[in-house]
């Protein structure tokens, strides 16, 4: 049996599953950690867990784009959070794409136990394609917020992080060096670019 199942989680109301989403740059890890500082305030127990892959700022702490931290446990997988879920009333999860599929049923049994569970994630990868678990985490969610960040070419809101180096690999840190948040008619517009060269 885990142990989060015989916790006695003290929340005052029913398990949930919130989800954070969008592009890099966007302040998704900025609104992972005001909703855990509020939970923090209202004197709720709060644990905050990361994929051990997530070492850019930090290798124990959830940092954003912005150096804002908050102590966080890097976890090599998903079912040890279920393993190191403690006492608590909140459980945040970053960098959720970057965690195996595993990750829904992990948040699915959390919720189902009483605790609030909010997540944050890249919703797709460099080439506009869905990421990871994200997905399967925003069915099953019960609310969802879409963060934008500011297309650096034109200034409307982003849709995706176009990758800036060459690499085909779908996992590849980095920030403003290897990416930049653009909107859909500019990566459109990058996209047709990129094959009239390669086409020459």
């Amino acid at each position: 049996m885990y142990f989060f199942e015989s916790a006695n989680c003290s929340c005052p109301h029913r398990g949930s599953i919130e989800v954070i989403c969008g592009s890099m740059f966007s302040g998704k890890t900025e609104e992972l950690l005001r909703r855990l500082k509020r939970a923090k305030f209202a004197k709720q127990r709060v644990e905050i867990f990361k994929p051990c892959i997530d070492t850019r700022y930090s290798e124990t702490e959830v940092v954003s784009h912005d150096h804002n931290a908050i102590q966080s446990t890097p976890v090599e997988s998903s079912q040890n959070i279920l393993l190191m879920a403690g006492d608590v009333d909140v459980i945040g999860i970053d960098e959720a794409q970057f965690f195996d599929n595993g990750i829904v049923d992990v948040c699915r049994k959390l919720s189902e136990s009483g605790y609030r569970v909010i997540i944050a994630g890249l919703d797709m990868d460099f080439r506009c394609t869905p990421f990871g678990p994200m997905p399967a985490l925003m069915a099953i969610a019960d609310d969802i917020q879409k963060v934008h960040a500011v297309c650096v070419r034109c200034g409307a809101p982003a849709y995706v992080s176009h990758r800036l180096v060459a690499g085909e690999s779908q996992v590849l840190l980095g920030e403003t060096d290897k990416y930049e948040p653009i909107c859909r008619h500019c990566y459109n517009e990058e996209m047709k670019k990129r094959a009239t060269d390669d086409s020459l």
